[in-house]
């Protein structure tokens, strides 16, 4: 990977290529040491469910990790409606100064977590409009990933599998087809289970990987977090690299038979 292949979103560039959510920790303690050995940037906040000022009275994430050193990145988990999801990343911004930089995620039912893509597309138009920065959860569907992008969302961030299945990349050819078309960053949201998922993601071009259970349900989630690091990591750069060609009994041998030096008969 070149010093300078850096991920870009909303204008600001990033090293890490790897996201991270914050919840399902242990306690913040655990959260904090997962995320430094992530390497991740950004850090994603459900407003609904973790404590960033909100309750005075309670611990803050933001004690553990500042919005000095990390770029937040409220989303709307546990939203099923577009005026759920507006009001919510409203709140965020105040909370958080002004900030714009948001992940919208419009959730269809609670026992799947598929994306109710009618009502997320419809919150991402009021996001758009009313100046926010919207990085948006969604299908793996080229067409509304295309209408996403039109709307003005600065990137798109279709499932691999369901949320928290640990499933992998169910449908690559898809998410190839998003990236062909797409002309803002594309990234994997949801259903990675491990550090070879991740990796098959930026093999595929994606820009980055975004995750939380493959890393804080791990049986150790700060190993996980290494791990993912790294696959991230190989992943682009194998495919900046680009791999050989998939071939079906066509290959040349590794050591080519042409041009031999022939050992010369002892006299």
């Amino acid at each position: 990977m070149t010093q300078h292949d850096h991920l870009i979103i909303a204008g600001k560039a990033y090293q890490s290529r790897l996201l991270v959510g914050t919840g399902k920790y242990q306690d913040f303690k655990q959260t904090r040491e997962a995320i430094d050995q992530s390497g991740a940037e950004i850090v994603t906040v459900a407003i609904r469910r973790t404590n960033i000022g909100q309750d005075a009275n309670a611990p803050s994430l933001l004690e553990y990790l500042p919005a000095s050193q990390f770029t937040l990145l409220p989303n709307t988990a546990g939203c099923y409606t577009a005026e759920d999801a507006v009001r919510t990343l409203r709140l965020a911004r105040e909370l958080l100064d002004g900030h714009k930089l948001v992940k919208l995620e419009v959730l269809g039912d609670p026992h799947t977590l598929f994306p109710n893509m009618p009502e997320t597309l419809a919150a991402a138009k009021t996001l758009v409009a009313d100046g926010f920065d919207v990085m948006v959860y969604c299908t793996d569907d080229p067409i509304q990933c295309r209408m996403l992008e039109d709307i003005g969302c600065v990137a798109v961030m279709p499932l691999a599998s369901l949320i928290g299945s640990g499933m992998g990349i169910l449908n690559p050819w898809n998410l190839k087809l998003i990236i062909d078309q797409a002309r803002v960053p594309v990234l994997v949201d949801a259903g990675v289970g491990t550090a070879s998922d991740a990796a098959i993601a930026m093999e595929l071009g994606c820009d980055g990987v975004l995750m939380n259970t493959a890393i804080a349900g791990a049986q150790n989630p700060i190993l996980m977090a290494s791990a993912m690091k790294k696959a991230v990591q190989a992943g682009r750069e194998a495919f900046l690299a680009g791999r050989v060609p998939r071939k079906t009994y066509q290959g040349a041998p590794s050591s080519p038979t042409s041009g031999l030096i022939t050992p010369t008969a002892s006299a």
